[in-house]
């Protein structure tokens, strides 16, 4: 018995096996990371840190069109993802997460503070889920419910993390 992984996900029972085998799975859990017992939504913006990175590396139009594609993709990857689970929003479904952590950076240099403080604050409106976040989350469903909350909390995130970034309290 593993600490890290469950035998089966969602309502349908899925085996980690499954998900992994399965491209639109494998990306809805994050590259595996929503896999994880413990806190899949940290797990999955943790996997995002590499893909920002990777992206980062790019100039701004090509980062941009990588952030949105990545983003409006999710929509459809979540989405198809809840339905092979049966379970709407299932925990391991961590895509929104990479897409919101991608958003949350948009605009920030790529430092290691802008990274740190960037996945403090798109975590803690994810969790928190303030107005409106939380009320879209409850009543927005399929792919796009999955997304447009994570979405929400990256744009407050991002918006804060910009503004920190602009004052000179993040590096």
């Amino acid at each position: 018995m593993s600490i890290f992984l469950n035998s089966h996900y969602g309502k349908n029972k899925l085996t980690p096996r499954q998900i992994l085998s399965n491209p639109i799975l494998f990306l809805a859990f994050g590259f595996g990371s929503g896999l994880a017992k413990k806190a899949p939504g940290t797990m999955g913006t943790l996997a995002a840190i590499p893909v920002y990175w990777l992206f980062a590396q790019t100039n701004m139009l090509i980062y941009s069109l990588l952030t949105v594609v990545a983003t409006i993709s999710g929509i459809w990857i979540c989405g198809i993802a809840a339905d092979k689970l049966a379970e709407h929003d299932f925990g391991g479904i961590v895509w929104d997460e990479i897409a919101g952590y991608l958003i949350t950076m948009w605009l920030v240099p790529l430092t290691w503070q802008t990274m740190l403080v960037g996945f403090l604050l798109f975590r803690f409106f994810d969790i928190l889920k303030p107005w409106p976040i939380k009320w879209l989350d409850q009543q927005v469903h399929g792919g796009f419910g999955i997304m447009i909350d994570d979405v929400l909390a990256a744009l407050f995130a991002g918006g804060l993390l910009f503004v920190m970034v602009n004052l000179g309290w993040v590096g």
